[in-house]
């Protein structure tokens, strides 16, 4: 799934170049380059397809040239994760007829910063293990190291014993958990048996569609619409059924409702790079723990988050603590670390004020 905007990593990024073109997590690569690259060998690059918005299509070619143009698929109408699942399981059996027979799939995103890849790939061959052995939903979660308000929470069912690897136990879902609150938070922690919620689904296409046809008749008969037309070609009918879809997450319309669904222990480390704040936990600091990109020069700074996009600009920083200062060809921001989840009313304000051109 690459069709985020990333508005919080404003202003490296754009409409035309969001997070996961950018590098956010590795000098040399972006987030989606390397999110492509780890599945390798488990997966290989002909069965690797990218669902994203029709204005990224030609960017993230740019930084996937190994791929074919037709594993880039343009969901023609923005209709968050469920629709996004939704116009890729119809693309599947619009090719394939029988691919609900043989298909599994593993539903990645495109900006998250994993480590090791050994340790990613071997939780997504359990996952996937588990996932077509039961006819269940496998979804990843990260043993949490802080009170994450962030993100959302799976609770596994710790009573009952674990299957799928000694390196990946994977143990039924008790229940999903929204985003808490801090002192919620403190308590999951000090609990045990609660996980991240990283976002990635495993199950086989049957499972999919025979779950959604108990949970989310409306998606369910949309897929079986949608794969009609575009059999037939007729892309211009299948945008227009497409947009008559509810904009839902798959939490939301199916993960919740799920009748069998199992949670897997990472066996990597896992961040999901949501602002700039998380370059702290992606890249190395300097010895005054300043994380930069680029040219820049920091003077008694400390804890700073400095990154120069502009060529020959040199972005200096004196005896300020705890900023973040981005300087790209037309813009420049500077906040405090601390309030760096806010940048995307930044985003907002401009696009209050029809300033498109940032």
């Amino acid at each position: 799934m690459a069709g985020g905007s990333g508005e919080r990593f404003w202003p490296l990024s754009r409409v035309q170049r969001p997070k996961q073109l950018l590098r956010l997590a590795d000098p040399a690569k972006s987030l989606i380059e390397q999110t492509v690259e780890r599945l390798s060998p488990l997966i290989e690059a002909g069965d690797v397809l990218i669902a994203t918005a029709p204005h990224l299509v030609q960017p993230s070619q740019g930084v996937l040239p190994n791929l074919e143009p037709a594993q880039f698929l343009a969901e023609p109408h923005k209709k968050n994760t469920a629709g996004c699942l939704v116009w890729v399981a119809a693309q599947l059996l619009a090719q394939d007829p029988n691919a609900r027979a043989h298909t599994s799939m593993a539903v990645l995103a495109a900006d998250h910063r994993i480590t090791p890849d050994e340790g990613f790939r071997a939780t997504i061959e359990a996952a996937l293990d588990v996932a077509e052995s039961t006819g269940g939903i496998v979804t990843i979660g990260i043993r949490p190291d802080r009170p994450e308000t962030g993100y959302g929470y799976i609770e596994a069912e710790s009573s009952k014993p674990a299957i799928g690897t000694a390196q990946v136990p994977i143990r039924p879902v008790r229940q999903f958990r929204e985003k808490p609150d801090r002192p919620t938070a403190e308590s999951f922690l000090a609990q045990g048996g609660f996980l991240w919620n990283s976002g990635t689904f495993f199950w086989t296409l049957d499972t999919f569609l025979r779950e959604l046809e108990r949970v989310a008749p409306e998606l369910y008969t949309a897929i079986g619409d949608l794969a009609e037309l575009l059999k037939k070609g007729d892309h211009q009918a299948a945008a227009d059924r497409f947009a008559q879809l509810p904009s839902i997450s798959i939490d939301y319309a199916l993960m919740e409702k799920a009748e069998m669904v199992f949670v897997a222990e990472a066996a990597f480390e896992w961040d999901d790079v949501g602002s700039w704040d998380a370059l702290d936990r992606s890249l190395a600091p300097d010895g005054d723990n300043n994380v930069t990109q680029g040219d820049t020069l920091a003077i008694e700074a400390s804890h700073n988050i400095i990154v120069s996009d502009r060529a020959e600009t040199t972005v200096c920083l004196l005896g300020v603590d705890n900023l973040v200062v981005v300087v790209t060809d037309d813009a420049v921001l500077v906040a405090p670390k601390d309030r760096s989840q806010e940048v995307k009313k930044i985003v907002e304000r401009l696009k209050a004020e029809a300033k498109s051109k940032y």
